[in-house]
């Protein structure tokens, strides 16, 4: 591999920040990406209320969150693609501001129309901010330093992940719905003017290349499919169907044509030569399966204290804490080793080792177990991801040069988000089925139809505060002797991300920001 004359330029661009320097860019970066994920945690909680209140149908719920979801999943490598040809600091600011925008017209909607639009809208801030915030990162301080900052990132990440619900119930019952959007706005234009006036990167455009639009539209498809199939399987059609089949092959068509342009492509918006890396092939592997347990720790734990144990959407939030202080920790404390040692390798896989005994141990959840047990499988999962995610992406960006991080970056993101969401839903979807099986057992030794949790569609009633109390004691305990199987199922597809951290090659941090010419010839 050789430098060109303009990535060189571009390389020697870049400085080393200071420390202090660091954690001033830091504080907006983080207060940018604590807005922004903790937009889609805060909802959860009030969207019932909110679907609800704007006559909306169970169609509707759904495709409220799947407008958020798609455009952030699709957006993501569009948007690391950009900040390595145009300025990051721009771009990031570019994300917030169309943050702030779709958090008001959220706040304002009147409509499910709207609502949906104003979602589609932040997804793709979302999108932005979850590309652009490594890709800085990675533009002003060495891998070897990255560590202990990534740490900051990752605790960021687990409060906004598991808090979200906590706050989102407190906000609903006390101030209505729409302040959860409005109360986002304050930050977001706090690390707007923060960004502008702590951070300063060099803008080099290092071809003239054109801008890879192909490539973005396949992007498109290749996300979208996936989640329009999991969607509307095992609603709209069976899982095991022409319909299903249908979505498999254009999905195939999709991935096989996104390869054979990215590869052709000069700025691609998927780096597949960098993905050739066998390191980066299984930081993918192993991203997703992190996804899927952190993604779903949020969106399965949350209900299972609710629909399980009855419990408020606050005192939900509150018994997931020990999962919230354990990422944090784990996230920080395994920086630091790997800032002090320069090993990556031995954190990880301690992390994803610890990360399976937690989900195992959730795979055994049941109406019985104690919340103290419950705790300590949550702190050991918490752990386990903490010291996971953010060391996937500092793996990957150890291997390029400074000028293609944000590519690099944005394409980790976009497999773990990917494989989050999908896997989420298939795993609601297991979920379901297993409820619904439950509750006609339950029903069924009293004497009584499942018609009776029935809304008339089908569908289980979640309102049951009207029901006797012998039928609301088999709604809980169906809900709660239904999570363990989808905790299980999550747990044997976190296994391949062991086994990935595993076979991966460790090679040492380096303490420049760009690769030197020798680095770059050995990868």
């Amino acid at each position: 591999m050789t430098t060109s004359p303009t990535t060189a330029t571009a390389t020697s661009a870049y400085r080393q920040y200071s420390h202090r320097e660091i954690l001033e860019v830091m504080t907006a970066l983080l207060a940018a990406l604590f807005t922004a994920m903790i937009s889609t945690t805060i909802v959860s909680t009030a969207l019932p209320t909110i679907i609800a209140d704007l006559d909306g149908t169970q169609r509707q719920y759904t495709w409220v969150i799947t407008a958020s979801l798609l455009a952030m999943t699709v957006s993501t490598p569009v948007w690391g693609k950009l900040s390595d040809l145009f300025s990051k600091k721009a771009l990031t600011q570019i994300s917030i501001v169309l943050f702030v925008l779709g958090s008001v017209a959220a706040g304002l909607t009147t409509s499910i129309a709207m609502m949906m639009v104003a979602r589609a809208v932040q997804g793709l801030a979302m999108g932005g901010l979850m590309a652009l915030v490594q890709a800085i990162m990675g533009s002003i301080m060495a891998p070897r330093e990255r560590g202990r900052y990534a740490g900051y990132m990752g605790a960021v990440m687990a409060v906004a992940t598991v808090s979200g619900p906590l706050l989102g119930g407190v906000i609903t019952d006390s101030l209505g719905w729409r302040w959860c959007y409005f109360v986002s706005v304050p930050l977001a234009v706090a690390a707007l003017v923060l960004l502008q006036i702590k951070l300063t990167l060099p803008t080099t455009r290092r071809t003239k290349a054109p801008l890879d639009y192909s490539g973005a539209i396949l992007v498109t498809f290749v996300a979208a499919l996936p989640m329009l199939w999991v969607t509307f399987a095992g609603s709209d059609y069976d899982w095991i169907s022409w319909q299903s089949g249908a979505y498999l092959v254009a999905f195939l068509v999709a991935a096989a044509l996104l390869v054979v342009v990215e590869l052709r492509a000069a700025e691609p918006v998927i780096p597949i030569r960098l993905l050739r890396n066998p390191t980066a092939a299984l930081m993918i592997v192993a991203g997703i399966g992190a996804g899927v347990a952190m993604f779903g720790s949020g969106v399965f734990l949350t209900q299972y204290f609710q629909l399980g144990g009855g419990a408020s959407p606050t005192q939900a939030g509150l018994m997931t804490m020990p999962l919230i202080v354990a990422q944090m920790l784990a996230a920080t404390i395994g920086g630091q080793i790997v800032t002090r040692t320069g090993r990556i390798k031995p954190v990880m896989l301690v992390g994803g080792l610890v990360m399976l005994v937690g989900l195992f141990g959730l795979g055994t959840i049941d109406h019985t177990m104690p919340y103290w047990l419950v705790a300590v499988f949550m702190a050991l999962m918490g752990a386990g991801i903490g010291a996971l995610v953010q060391n996937v992406v500092l793996v990957v960006q150890n291997t390029v040069d400074v000028t293609q991080i944000g590519a690099a970056s944005a394409a980790i993101a976009f497999f773990r988000s990917l494989g989050g969401a999908v896997g989420v839903s298939v795993l609601g979807a297991v979920l379901t089925a297993r409820v619904a099986t439950n509750i006609a057992t339950g029903l069924s030794s009293l004497g009584l139809s499942a018609d009776s949790m029935s809304s008339g569609s089908g569908d289980t009633k979640l309102d049951i505060s009207g029901l006797p109390g012998p039928i609301q004691e088999v709604f809980h305990h169906s809900y709660a002797d239904a999570f363990g199987g989808v905790f299980l199922i999550a747990a044997i597809c976190s296994v391949v991300s062991v086994v990935a951290i595993i076979a991966m090659r460790e090679v040492p941090l380096r303490t420049t920001i760009a690769l030197t010419k020798t680095e770059e010839r050995s990868r």
